[in-house]
Parts: structure tokens; sequence; C-alpha cells
């Protein structure tokens, strides 16, 4: 799947990468993006060899074109128990939770932490549920730490780990029991994925799952004044 538009130019590489982790839950084999300046400068100090960059033909024949106005595209919510099961925001209904996972190899980057952060500082997470934080890795550990994501996370009432898979493949931590709902930034929601086969979990972005963590339902974060 190759991405392009006004949308995708003005997407931050984290934006890219998540897109691209997701691009196999569509059925491609690989999310694919232009190489362009933002591509260049998140690569300056992180490539230690030198790349060449690949475009495709100008001529270039798809199998198929689909066209999206971003613009009217709201927050979107996967259902149980596949990732293509979405709604819009607006037409979730009111769906009580259990557990809010943010974080993963999907939505565990700065700016999802920065997003999540913005809506969390000074709220508190809802008392019946869990709420776990997931920095992507180590790097992204210490950068939070810096801008002081962490201490809004724990203020609020969120739980933080250490970069880890964990209950995004039924690992550990946030094991889900039967009946929970879960609301996470994960990349799948398959029966059984988190725990329990009789529990569901619902997938969203880092600004939904943060708005559903205070408010002890699926919410958007429009919600939260």
């Amino acid at each position: 799947m190759e991405f392009h538009g006004e949308a995708i130019d003005a997407l931050p590489m984290d934006g890219r990468f998540t897109m691209s982790n997701m691009a196999i839950e569509a059925g491609g084999k690989a999310g694919l993006f232009h190489v362009d300046n933002t591509t260049r400068k998140y690569l300056k100090g992180r490539a230690t060899r030198k790349y060449t960059e690949y475009r495709s033909d100008p001529d270039a024949a798809y199998s198929r074109v689909i066209e999206y106005d971003a613009a009217n595209i709201e927050p979107q919510v996967a259902f149980p128990h596949i990732p293509s099961n979405t709604r819009p925001i607006s037409k979730v209904g009111n769906i009580p939770i259990d557990q809010v996972v943010i974080g993963s190899c999907t939505n565990g980057r700065m700016d999802d932490l920065r997003l999540a952060a913005r809506i969390l500082k000074g709220k508190k997470v809802d008392k019946r549920l869990r709420c776990i934080i997931i920095p992507g890795s180590q790097r992204v550990y210490l950068d939070a730490m810096k801008e002081g994501l962490i201490k809004s996370f724990i203020e609020a009432g969120a739980v933080v780990s250490t970069p880890t898979c964990g209950p995004c493949l039924g690992g550990y931590m946030g094991i889900l029991a039967e009946g929970e709902k879960c609301v996470s930034t994960t990349n799948r929601n398959f029966v059984g994925r988190m725990g329990h086969v009789k529990s569901e979990i619902y997938l969203a972005n880092p600004a939904v799952a943060a708005a559903s963590a205070i408010l002890g339902r699926i919410a958007s974060p429009e919600e939260i004044a």
C-alpha cells in the first residue's frame, strides 16, 4: 500500500510509522511513503550508512486507487474482533470499559505520548479502570521523562511500563478477564488477543484512548474540557 496526498505529506514520521504498521491489517504486505524532507530530517543522526532514495515511476500502474477527504474523517474505533470492524467515534454509543492501553509498537512514539499527555494532564483516570502507558522504546521512555510526560501520566493515575509487548499479545500485565472491555492503541483485537476469549478489545488512537480513560467509557477527546 502506497500513501500519497496533502494529509500524508503533513504527517510527522510517527504518524507514518503507525500507518505503515497497520497496512498489514488492511491486507497489504507493506505500507510505503515517498522520501521527503521530513524523512531526511528523521534519518539525520540515525542512519549510519549511506542510503538510496526510491520513488514510484511517474507512470506507475496501480491495481487500485482509493481517495479520501481526510478533513471529513472522524476518529475511528475498531470494534471486536477485527481491526477493519470500524465505526466513527460519533457512532460508538455508550460502552463502559475496564482498561486502557496507550503505547506499543503501533502508537508508543513521542507524538503519541504527547497527544495522550495533553489530554490526561491535570485530569484523573476513572477509578473504575486501569490505564497502562507503554513507551515504544527506551529512547522514547527517556525523552518522555525529559519532557515531563511520565509525570503527567502518573499524576493522572496511570501506570507507566518499561517498553514491552506486554498486554498487546496477552503476554502479561493488563491481561483481560472474562467480560472485560479494553480500549487499546495496539494493532490487533482478535478473540483472546489480550486474555480471556470472552473479553473485548476496541482499537483507537491515543487521543480517544486518553479521553476514554478519563470518562470510563469509549469517548471522544472533544468531550474533555
